[in-house]
């Protein structure tokens, strides 16, 4: 896919230092940008263009990143085999109280305790598929239990999560201590159409039938096709674990 290279120039009248930044976007994508430093004076931050200018169309699923980049950071961070075969190609937009969730980064269980809020281009008309799923459990050395789901949520119109139905409620990460660094993986799917599906309800104080599961092998067997966004973040033990497995266990 072709791309085009900006570079940014700003130089600070305060610091009298220079800032370079090389910025990457594919076809299809408009980006605004914004620059703040402080001193920054307007007449000393120039933009030079570095390649050919592209013509751009309207933005995808996440402003902020390219398909190029999701395939890269699936297949570096194995997500692809592991959890799917190919990436898809956009990022879901994924957010804990003001932290996004991307890229593999680094979250703490503490952190993503309550659901996120999750984005992305949705049709109004149309039915997804969302779900969380955690491949290293009981750790990536390990993974016997590969997938244990942590939310899936089926027929979602539009973009209204609140009004799709909870196949599996949500949990948040619990990664046991000393186990290291877990991937935790969002995916939607875009439905055929809206579906009845006969998978047990999951409530939110139970582990039974979340490990052992395959987004991958549930989206076939429901027709669901490949994934149309995609995002992931990784966490490790800390405080709030115990309070996570108690509540699997169904105990207060």
């Amino acid at each position: 896919m072709n791309t085009s290279t900006y570079g940014i120039y700003c130089q600070t009248t305060k610091w009298e230092k220079k800032f370079n930044r090389i910025l990457h976007y594919s076809k299809q994508e408009i980006i605004y940008f914004q620059f703040y430093f402080i001193g920054l004076q307007k007449k000393n931050c120039a933009t030079k263009r570095l390649s050919h200018w592209k013509t751009f169309g309207r933005a995808p699923m996440a402003v902020a990143s390219t398909a190029v980049n999701i395939q890269e950071i699936f297949k570096q961070h194995q997500v692809v085999p592991d959890v799917i075969p190919s990436a898809p190609k956009n990022f879901l937009k994924v957010t804990y109280k003001g932290v996004v969730a991307e890229n593999g980064i680094e979250l703490t269980p503490t952190q993503v305790a309550t659901p996120p809020t999750v984005e992305w281009d949705a049709e109004s008309d149309a039915f997804y598929l969302l779900v969380m799923t955690d491949p290293d459990a009981p750790s990536r050395k390990d993974p016997r239990f590969r997938e244990f789901h942590h939310w899936l949520v089926a027929n979602i119109p539009g973009a209204e999560i609140s009004k799709g139905d909870v196949l599996t409620a949500y949990v948040g990460s619990g990664p046991p201590k000393g186990t290291g660094l877990h991937r935790y993986v969002f995916l939607i799917y875009k439905q055929p159409t809206k579906i009845r599906f006969q998978e047990p309800r999951i409530p939110k104080n139970s582990s039974q039938n979340r490990p052992n599961f395959s987004v991958a092998k549930f989206a076939k067997k429901h027709k669901l096709g490949d994934p149309i966004g995609g995002n992931f973040f990784q966490a490790e033990w800390d405080e709030y674990v115990p309070t996570v497995h108690k509540q699997l266990a169904g105990k207060k």
